[in-house]
């Protein structure tokens, strides 16, 4: 990526004001976990932008056009937010968050590629996967962007998919493993730890009673999680990385109802109400039990402790 170090993203999320000052290579999709496919792209536009001097800009869309129109339940690998802060770190300069409205959706391919590609980002090379389709009935294909390009003057590359084994690496695939709570494989798909970004918020205080503080978060609603258990993980927030086990879940023992995620940290006894933390689950403890009492709770805490030990520090 740019070796300019970190800088500020323009992030986009009205049709109207995305309008590049400069000539971009951009990319389009849905980027939904920004993993190693939607990486390879990304990457792509990067070396082009670092040869000639232009910005980079990714084209996405606030919600998946199969959400829109109904076609799936809304639960995504990241949230837009979540998705914001991967762009940033990735160094990406214009991120487009484009809302799917009725309008895009007629939107006949060529109108898009004049009015967005060439006119608002200046576009001087477009960079999409084998399977990106967009426009009134997905009208443009890759091959109707390389038609394009040679109208408008962009050059347009398609990149073959990014695979794992004899499989594609898609959104589809880290849901499948993810609903299995593999997210060791999840990791290796996307090229970091899947993680749940969100404010810290008071819970119920019990943690700290058993001599365990924690920090509480609620998912957002579209937000996919793994089965409800407990994961080593290790948590970015206040400028620290700290290490821990957490529970995804509703605390059955303590009759919660409430799907939330409780984070134990290790070597942490800051107050942390009301900061942004990111919770990157590692690796697969234990299913989520009811106990009979929190003593039972206790020692079991105990043991998964002992265990997120060997698992942080294993034995030489």
């Amino acid at each position: 990526m740019h070796a300019r170090g970190k800088q500020i993203m323009e992030y986009i999320r009205d049709l109207s004001s995305a309008v590049s000052d400069g000539p971009c290579a951009v990319t389009l999709g849905k980027f939904d976990g920004v993993h190693r496919g939607h990486r390879k792209l990304i990457a792509k536009i990067h070396e082009l932008a670092r040869k000639n001097g232009w910005k980079t800009a990714v084209f996405t869309f606030d919600v998946a056009p199969q959400i829109f129109m109904g076609e799936r339940a809304q639960k995504l690998l990241n949230t837009n937010s979540e998705r914001a802060e991967i762009m940033r770190e990735l160094n990406v300069d214009i991120l487009i968050e484009c809302p799917f409205t009725e309008e895009l959706k007629s939107m006949e391919a060529d109108e898009f590629v004049r009015r967005i590609l060439v006119e608002k980002l200046h576009a001087r090379a477009v960079v999409a996967g084998t399977d990106f389709h967009f426009g009134r009935n997905r009208g443009g294909s890759p091959e109707f962007l390389q038609k394009a390009g040679s109208e408008y003057g962009f050059e347009t590359i398609i990149m073959d998919k990014e695979k794992d084994g004899d499989r594609d690496i898609s959104s589809t695939y880290i849901r499948e493993e993810l609903a299995k709570g593999n997210v060791r494989k999840v990791r290796e798909l996307l090229g970091y730890p899947y993680f749940i970004a969100g404010e810290v918020i008071h819970g119920r205080h019990l943690g700290h009673s058993l001599g365990f503080p924690t920090i509480n978060q609620v998912p957002a609603p579209e937000k996919m999680l793994p089965p409800n258990g407990v994961y080593f993980s290790q948590t970015r927030v206040g400028g620290q990385t700290y290490q821990g086990i957490s529970n995804i879940g509703v605390k059955p023992t303590v009759h919660g109802d409430s799907m939330g995620i409780e984070t134990y940290l290790f070597d942490c006894s800051l107050d942390l109400y009301g900061q942004n933390a990111r919770v990157e689950l590692l690796d697969f403890r234990r299913p989520e039990i009811r106990f009979d009492s929190l003593k039972e709770l206790k020692a079991q805490i105990d043991r998964d402790i002992n265990a997120a030990d060997l698992f942080f520090q294993p034995p030489e």
